[in-house]
């Protein structure tokens, strides 16, 4: 089956979860790793995918990336000419720490809230 867009539609898949928790967690994941250290968008997917065993992978960080700069959430604090190849190292600011443990929060209280649910499994209703 085919959306609108002609590419295969992913909805009532397991990999349409993946993609979908993956977009939701783009921006949280980058500025976890930049809070860590700087570093340039490429690198950052390297390192997230290396760090999760491949589990996450990404193709590009650059939506995320712009969509954090424009709201102050990050900056780039330097660029680099590494094997002629310029990179742009990014810094989370502040501003960006306050998101990033807002973000935490809220991605504890749902993945905690729906882990309590799903452990009730068999277990709400009776035999039913």
């Amino acid at each position: 089956m085919e959306n609108k867009t002609g590419s295969a539609a992913r909805s009532g898949t397991p990999q349409g979860m993946k993609d979908a928790m993956k977009k939701a967690t783009t921006e949280m994941l980058v500025l976890f790793m930049l809070r860590q250290k700087t570093m340039y968008s490429y690198e950052m997917m390297q390192e997230i995918a290396r760090l999760t065993d491949g589990v996450l992978t990404f193709n590009t960080l650059y939506l995320a990336v712009y969509r954090l700069q424009d709201h102050g959430y990050i900056v780039e604090q330097e660029k680099r000419i590494v094997d002629g190849r310029a990179r742009a190292y990014l810094a989370i600011t502040e501003a960006g720490r306050t998101y990033l443990a807002q973000l935490r929060e809220q991605y504890a209280l749902m993945t905690g809230a729906i882990n309590a649910l799903l452990a009730q499994d068999g277990k709400l209703y009776g035999n039913e």
